[in-house]
């Protein structure tokens, strides 16, 4: 049994957590430690996420198993594009992979993105991460490649898009 429920402040060293425990299984294969160390510090500093919540920068969504959170997701209007809404984030704990919660929260923010008068929702996913085919399945397409530096680091994505 599961709720979905809009994350606050409050809910800062939750969403910590579950990208703690899920970047180290997810990226591990394909990443270095110390890049997986500095992305968590710099995408998930409590700061950070604390003024993207507290000056609605970006939108989270807790989905809770049995009251327990397990998974998270993090959207927000396209920056550069008013016609496209952008998931940021989208990680559920290891040990619930295969529920099908990652699509709830998906179909979530796809809802989201409608109630907004949008229906393009994008992604960005590290071309080596096998949630590629998954985020395939719901129906995303590769849009274009792009390369983010962070910090002395670099992200290789796939930037993908779905039509709502």
């Amino acid at each position: 049994m599961y709720t979905i429920r809009t994350a606050t402040v409050n809910d800062v060293e939750t969403i910590r957590e579950i990208a703690d425990k899920t970047w180290w299984v997810t990226y591990g294969p394909i990443l270095e430690a110390e890049q997986i160390s500095f992305m968590l510090n710099e995408i998930y500093s409590a700061n950070k996420l604390h003024n993207q919540i507290e000056n609605n920068q970006q939108s989270y969504l807790l989905l809770l198993e049995d009251g327990r959170p397990v998974a998270f997701a993090g959207y927000s209007p396209h920056e550069e594009n008013a016609d496209i809404y952008k998931l940021h984030k989208l990680y559920c704990l290891p040990e619930t992979q295969g529920k099908g919660y990652g699509k709830v929260l998906i179909n979530e923010v796809a809802q989201k993105t409608i109630e907004a008068g949008k229906h393009v929702l994008e992604l960005n996913v590290n071309r080596y991460n096998n949630a590629k085919s998954f985020y395939e399945k719901m129906g995303f397409a590769v849009a274009y490649e792009e390369d983010i530096a962070i910090g002395p680091y670099w992200m290789n994505d796939y930037v993908m898009r779905k039509e709502l």
